[in-house]
């Protein structure tokens, strides 16, 4: 009778260890949003940048000057969606610039990988700045969550990367430094597709159309 129970008892606790690693399996892999929301002010934000190879100083104050400031995070330089990204903003760089916006991305990487991946034909190509957040405190500002790299762990090149990474989020400032669109969980592409679009509406406002 006794030993009944404790096998009784042993079932109940392997049940509830189950219960438990399903719980946290599945918050494991609920999908990251980003704190801020629509309507929040932007903080601001110097950096370290590169664009074309070039390392410069970059100020989200004074680019919000010009016009709208789509800042878009991003784990790594030379990964598959990251490259992608990079691509896909670069080319449409134009269509940005007619808009009056800014594209200024954001990741861990070091000044030193974001010189080579910002002039990059395939990748920035020169068309657009890329900022190093080494130590994480911008995401950290943004309430972007940043995974903790792996060591030994290389890019496309076969480089090791070094860095941890914060989660792929976009978010599309308004000249008055206010937020109007966070996009998150959805393909590389269509962070650029749909930061466009929203540029595009705010230039449709402030022209009056």
């Amino acid at each position: 009778m006794r030993l009944q129970r404790l096998l009784v008892r042993l079932e109940v606790l392997d049940m509830k260890r189950l219960l438990l690693g399903a719980l946290l399996m599945s918050v494991a892999s609920l999908p990251a949003m980003a704190a801020l929301r629509v309507g929040d002010p932007a903080p601001r934000f110097t950096a370290q940048a590169s664009l074309a190879g070039k390392d410069f100083t970059f100020s989200l104050g004074k680019a919000l000057r010009k016009g709208p400031v789509v800042v878009y995070f991003y784990p790594s330089a030379y990964t598959g969606g990251c490259d992608l990204e990079a691509h896909t903003f670069a080319q449409d760089s134009g269509q940005f610039a007619a808009a009056g916006a800014t594209i200024i991305g954001v990741s861990l990487d070091s000044i030193e990988r974001l010189n080579d991946f910002s002039a990059d034909p395939k990748y920035c190509a020169g068309k657009f700045p890329t900022a190093s957040d080494a130590h994480g405190e911008i995401s950290k500002s943004y309430d972007v969550a940043v995974q903790q790299g792996q060591a030994g762990l290389k890019d496309v090149r076969g480089v090791e990367i070094g860095h941890g990474f914060a989660d792929r989020t976009t978010f599309v400032i308004a000249r008055d430094g206010k937020i109007v669109t966070v996009i998150s969980n959805v393909s590389p592409t269509e962070h650029v597709a749909r930061a466009l679009a929203v540029v595009r509406q705010l230039q449709g406002k402030s022209s009056g159309a």
